[in-house]
C-alpha cells in the first residue's frame, strides 16, 4: 500500500482515541503503582536524585547519579510537586503514563506515515496501548518510557522527511539513556542514501550538538562524576537475566557451579566463566550490530519500511545479545516492533508479546529466588525469554533480507 492509500483520518483518529483511552485505563488498573508497593521498583532511587536537586545539590559533583544527565528532568519534576514517598511514586507514575500515551500517538502517526493497511495499524497501535498489561507495574516504575518516546519521535521525524530534526531528537535520547546510540549509523545512512553525504553529516551534527549541549555543562562542572556515570553503565558485568547468564544458569541446573554478587545497581554472575560469557556476548552483539548497519548502508535504495526494520533490528540486537538485560529493556522494543511492516507483522509482535509474558512469569515475584537460589523455574523462564528475543532478532533479519530482495 502506498502512502496515498493510508487510512484516512475518518477511520484513524477514533482508533487513536480508543488506544489512548485503553492505555490510560490499564495504567489506572495497576493498583500497586498508586498504592506505593509495586514490588521491585527504582522510584526510591529517582526520588533521592530528584530531592537532592530540589535542595540545590549539583548532579555529578555533589552526588553521583548512575544515569546520563538528560534523565534528571523526569526525576526532579515529581520532587518539585510532592513531599512524601507515596506522592512521589504517584506523580512519577503519572509522568510515565503521559509519556506512554505519547508513545501510543507517535506509533499511530508513524504507522500512518508508513501507509500500512488498517488491520496492521490497529495491531501496531493496539500493541502499544496494552503495554501496561504486557509489562505490569514495571512500565510506570522505571523511566524507560522517556527515552523510548524520544526514539519513537526520532523515527517518526525520519519517516516524514525531517532527518535533521530526527538527529537532534536522537541526540536528546542518547543524553537520557545511552542505548539509542545504536541508531545513529542507521539515521546517518538513511540520510546519505536519500539526500547525500552532506545531509548525513548534518544529521550527525544535529545529533552531536544536542547531546553535547546536555552533557557539556556537567562535563565542565564535574568531569570525574560524569565520567564515572558513563563508565558505570558501559562497564557493567554479566547481569543475571542476560543471554550469557541464562546459558550459565541453564548449565547450573545440570551441576555447574555459579556465584553472584550485587554491583552497578543489579545482580550479576561472577567468576571466570561469567567473564568469558560476558566478553563473548559482547563480541557477538558488536558483530550483529555492525552487520545490520553495513547491510543497511550498502543497499542500492532504501525505503521507509527498511529504515524501521533496520532500526528495530539494531535495538533488538543490542537488547537480546547484551551483557545486561533488565526487564525494563523490553520497553525500548515496543514501538519499533509495532512499526515493523513486512509480509507478516504478526511474527515480530507475537514474539515480543511472548517475551513480555515470560518476563512477567518471574519478575518480580520469582526474582529473588532466581538470585539467591538459582531457582529452576525462574531459570527456565529467563532462558525461554532470552531465546524468544533471539528468535525475534532472527525474524527481523530474515524479513530485512526479504525486503531487500523485493526492492
Amino acid at each position: 500500500m502506498s502512502r496515498s492509500e493510508a487510512p484516512t483520518g475518518a477511520t484513524g483518529w477514533p482508533l487513536l482515541a480508543t488506544a489512548v483511552t485503553v492505555f490510560a485505563a490499564l495504567c489506572v488498573a495497576l493498583p500497586s503503582v498508586w498504592a506505593g508497593h509495586a514490588g521491585i521498583s527504582d522510584t526510591h532511587v529517582y526520588e533521592r536524585y530528584g530531592d537532592a536537586i530540589e535542595k540545590g545539590a549539583v548532579p555529578y559533583r555533589d552526588f553521583r547519579p548512575e544515569y546520563p544527565p538528560g534523565a534528571l528532568a523526569v526525576f526532579v519534576v515529581p520532587s518539585l510537586l510532592t513531599d512524601s514517598r507515596l506522592s512521589y511514586e504517584r506523580a512519577f507514575g503519572v509522568e510515565m503514563a503521559l509519556l506512554g500515551a505519547v508513545c501510543v500517538g507517535v506509533v499511530f502517526l508513524s504507522l500512518r506515515a508508513l501507509g500500512v493497511p488498517p488491520v496492521h495499524l490497529a495491531a501496531g497501535v493496539g500493541a502499544q496501548a496494552v503495554a501496561p498489561l504486557l509489562l505490569g507495574p514495571l512500565l510506570l516504575t522505571r523511566f524507560d518510557l522517556f527515552p523510548a518516546a524520544l526514539v519513537a519521535a526520532a523515527l517518526l521525524l525520519a519517516l516524514t522527511g525531517h532527518d535533521r530534526s530526527a538527529g537532534g531528537v536522537l541526540g536528546a535520547a542518547i543524553s537520557v539513556k545511552l542505548y539509542p546510540i545504536v541508531l545513529v549509523p542507521i539515521l546517518a545512512a538513511w540520510a546519505w542514501r536519500r539526500r547525500g553525504r552532506h545531509e548525513a553529516l548534518l544529521v550527525l551534527g544535529f545529533c552531536a550538538v544536542v547531546a553535547a549541549c546536555i552533557f557539556l555543562p556537567f562535563a565542565l562542572i564535574a568531569p570525574s562524576g560524569l565520567a564515572w556515570s558513563v563508565w558505570d553503565q558501559l562497564g557493567r558485568p554479566l547481569q543475571i537475566e542476560s543471554l550469557g547468564a541464562a546459558i550459565l544458569l541453564a548449565l547450573h541446573q545440570f551441576g555447574m557451579p555459579l556465584g553472584w554478587s550485587s554491583s552497578h545497581g543489579s545482580q550479576n554472575l561472577t567468576g571466570t566463566v561469567a567473564a568469558v560469557a560476558s566478553a563473548s556476548t559482547t563480541v557477538v552483539q558488536a558483530g550483529a550490530l555492525l552487520w545490520i548497519w553495513t547491510r543497511f548502508a550498502r543497499r542500492a535504495s532504501v525505503t521507509e519500511a527498511e529504515l524501521v526494520g533496520a532500526a528495530t533490528a539494531s535495538l533488538v540486537a543490542f537488547v537480546a545479545l547484551g551483557k545486561v538485560l533488565s526487564p525494563q529493556f523490553l520497553i525500548w522494543l515496543l514501538a519499533g516492533v509495532a512499526l515493523v511492516r513486512a509480509r507478516s507483522q504478526w511474527a515480530p509482535l507475537g514474539l515480543l508479546v511472548t517475551a513480555c509474558a515470560l518476563t512477567r512469569g518471574w519478575f518480580p515475584h520469582l526474582y529473588h529466588l532466581l538470585v539467591y537460589t538459582f531457582d529452576p523455574l525462574a531459570t527456565w523462564l529467563v532462558v525461554a525469554r532470552d531465546l524468544t528475543l533471539v528468535a525475534l532478532l532472527a525474524v527481523l533479519l530474515r524479513q530485512g533480507r526479504e525486503r531487500a530482495r523485493s526492492s
